[in-house]
């Protein structure tokens, strides 16, 4: 792995290597589905720029959380949007192509002429992202792309989130443990924490998240749970 930082590094060591190595070159994009990326990075480089992409079908709960975090902690936050000419109803009929509009072209022109991007991907979110490692190379995007809490578990993120007092988002305990767009996302058990996002169908993965230059998971495994 790469120099300074390793399989086995905190979070906030992550954090702080990769805002040395790439200083203004380098985008933390947070969903606020959990408050723990964001707090994070902001204790590991206080007033740190973090992104969130708005796709336009956030859930309120999303929003008001977001704000409420933001003002709670002194967040440097900055919200990204989809092009205004972007076709309203298009989850309807291509779930795939609204993701596309409202999600990767918002990430793709946050990331353009920067060359590092922080996510919060973890591997126990689920099998298509079971080998997520700290810091990987994004072939597509041209970005090295830093996972700080890659290694973390439910447990892990819960302890944090409790020895830090940070609120959950308000659809947690309405039985949503993975929380997108509220079009596509419903409430699913712990134990296939993803399921719930565009249930009913093959679709596992918005289109974010690559592995080399191949999409990660985008469509769910033959027999797999929806």
């Amino acid at each position: 792995m790469n120099g300074q930082v390793h399989e086995n590094s905190t979070p906030h060591e992550v954090l702080r290597w990769a805002h040395t190595e790439f200083g203004p070159d380098l985008v933390v994009t947070v969903s606020f589905a959990d408050p723990v990326l964001a707090h994070l990075a902001n204790e590991a480089v206080p007033g740190i720029e973090i992104v969130l992409i708005d796709t336009g079908y956030l859930f309120a709960e999303t929003s008001w959380y977001a704000d409420d975090l933001r003002r709670r902690f002194g967040l440097n936050l900055r919200t990204v949007h989809p092009h205004p000419d972007v076709e309203r109803d298009v989850w309807q009929t291509d779930t795939d192509a609204c993701c596309a509009a409202r999600k990767v072209e918002p990430l793709e022109r946050t990331l353009a002429g920067k060359r590092a991007w922080v996510s919060g991907l973890r591997r126990s979110d689920g099998a298509s992202r079971a080998n997520t490692p700290v810091v990987q190379d994004d072939l597509l995007r041209r970005v090295v792309k830093v996972n700080p809490i890659a290694r973390w578990t439910d447990h892990d993120v819960d302890s944090y989130a409790a020895a830090h007092r940070l609120p959950a988002h308000p659809l947690t305990d309405r039985g949503y443990p993975s929380i997108g767009c509220w079009p596509c996302t419903r409430p699913s058990s712990a134990d296939d924490p993803r399921g719930g996002r565009w249930s009913g169908s093959e679709k596992t993965e918005c289109g974010l998240h690559v592995s080399g230059g191949e999409l990660v998971g985008v469509r769910r495994t033959t027999g797999s749970t929806s």
